[in-house]
């Protein structure tokens, strides 16, 4: 290798390792990561079959609403459920879900 080539090595090297340092300070996503959350059952909601990505096949896509209390925020969920949980769980029903990744992984009754 000649000076020219080990010198453009070196420059690139060196604004990659920069590039990467500087985003290294970026804040965490509140949303990564489990947690529960003591919620109220806001709405259900129902995409027929062939909407929303639901194939014909199917009953569709079942979801739903959320409140939940964060602070002094009200923050709304809308989330996929099996079929079973849209039936269990009606407007108004206080319940605990546990999220991971903002990805629903339970919900039970909050008694």
């Amino acid at each position: 290798m000649n000076r020219r080539t080990l010198s453009a090595a070196a420059l690139i090297s060196c604004l990659v390792l920069s590039a990467c340092a500087s985003g290294s300070g970026k804040k965490s996503d509140p949303g990564l990561g489990t947690r529960t959350l003591d919620c109220v059952v806001a709405s259900r909601e129902h995409d027929s079959p062939g909407s929303s990505g639901a194939s014909y096949k199917s009953t569709g896509n079942y979801y739903l609403v959320f409140e939940a209390k964060e602070g002094q925020a009200t923050s709304r969920y809308r989330l996929e459920v099996t079929r079973q949980q849209y039936m269990r769980f009606e407007e108004g029903d206080r319940v605990r879900i546990t999220l991971n990744n903002n990805i629903l992984v339970d919900i039970r009754p909050n008694e």
